[in-house]
């Protein structure tokens, strides 16, 4: 059985205030083309599909189009619901849908229930942990400690085991799959959350250990918007899109798992497209918008950081002139001039005049750099007409 493992697919999230339905997309008529081609049998979607728990109906189409061409395409499909999505919404009509083969788990009792798709080797049970909130569902097991996202994961794993050791037990067995949407323990600083995934840990403590997926033959994993193998058979896929400059460089795609007559078999990752490249760039404005380097960037989502003394007016602008689409704009110059430690009282009595207590203040807030000469005649006009106002009053 051939299995594409993905997640976070955030439809109807933007970028900068830009819509990212066009993008996504693309990369969705990719995912449906890598079925197609590689005649992959299940898709499984572990948690995020939207990016809100109010989708537009721009994401219900682009969601629906999507599930239909995957069907098209041959594949079922496996999908559950993550922190950012309405389980209510996401799973409303899936007992219908699942009569089509696009199984859609929300519920907080569907986990143990496992979706069971048959190959030639047998059958091949899908377990979807929907995510989980400790305190909204803790009330459905009184007596069972479920404070946290390792105890309630670990009760469900738990649930879970049973229910393969039953199957083992009074039918033909069977392989496992298990999709789960959580921050697993193991993921690399490199890997780790973006400013897009919500925080779902408390101090740590909803950090989830890997040995509670122990027992099953693949965990699909959902959350974290970078591709990870935190075991051979425990993995993320990351999020099939780039949703923010932290995510910048990062691969976006697949995994493509196969499970052959004894369990785990080849696990392949396959690349998706990248509608628009995110990128960098650090420097002076003017060189950023001069050097022929960053030619080949005038395309793509572009956030700059800038190194002037001081920061230019209207920089924005300015690199809208080049790179139409920089969506955000930083100020970090090279180096900051050291404030002489004298206090704001002793530098106006040490002044000799307005003029210089009125340099001063700009050499202040603009990192030392004090008014130009154009600056010091406006001034000069400036206070000359209020010393005139004042005689004359």
């Amino acid at each position: 059985m051939k299995i594409l493992h993905t997640s976070d697919w955030h439809i109807g999230r933007t970028f900068h205030t830009h819509s990212t339905l066009e993008h996504l997309g693309l990369v969705l008529d990719a995912l449906v083309a890598v079925v197609a081609e590689r005649a992959v049998d299940v898709v499984a979607v572990a948690g995020d599909v939207f990016d809100s728990a109010m989708p537009s109906k721009e994401s219900y189409a682009l969601l629906t189009d999507t599930l239909r061409r995957l069907k098209e395409a041959g594949a079922s499909v496996v999908m559950t619901s993550g922190n950012h999505d309405s389980a209510t919404r996401l799973g409303f009509q899936s007992e219908w849908a699942a009569l089509a083969g696009i199984h859609v788990v929300t519920r907080p009792d569907q986990y143990a229930s496992p979706i069971t798709i048959t190959d030639e080797h047998g059958p091949v049970h899908f377990y979807g942990i929907p995510y989980l909130e400790p305190a909204l569902i803790r009330h459905l097991h009184p007596g069972v400690s479920l404070k946290t996202h390792e105890q309630v994961l670990d009760f469900a794993m738990t649930r879970i085991r049973d229910d393969l050791a039953l199957r083992r037990l009074t039918e033909c067995g069977g392989r496992s799959v298990v999709l789960s949407h959580c921050f697993a323990a193991g993921v690399a600083p490199a890997t780790e959350s973006s400013d897009v995934e919500r925080d779902i840990t408390a101090g740590g403590l909803d950090v989830v250990p890997l040995q509670v997926f122990d027992g099953c033959d693949y965990v699909a994993l959902g959350h974290i918007h970078g591709r990870a193998t935190l075991t051979e058979r425990v993995r993320y896929s990351g999020a099939p899109l780039h949703y923010s400059f932290a995510e910048a460089g990062k691969a976006r795609g697949a995994w493509l798992v196969e499970l052959d007559a004894g369990g785990l078999g080849p696990i392949e990752w396959v690349d998706l497209p990248v509608p628009r490249r995110l990128v960098v760039l650090s420097g002076e404005l003017a060189d950023l918008l001069a050097d022929e380097a960053y030619a080949d960037n005038e395309g793509d989502w572009v956030k700059a950081i800038l190194t002037d003394q001081v920061r230019p007016l209207d920089a924005m602008r300015a690199l809208h002139s080049r790179f139409a689409h920089a969506v955000a704009l930083e100020h970090r110059p090279a180096f900051t001039v050291e404030a002489d430690g004298s206090t704001y009282a002793e530098r106006i009595r040490a002044a000799t005049g307005d003029p210089e207590i009125v340099a001063g203040f700009l050499a202040f807030v603009r990192n030392g750099v004090g008014p130009s000469e154009f600056e010091r005649a406006l001034i000069a006009e400036l206070l000359n007409e209020q010393n005139a106002k004042e005689v004359n009053a």
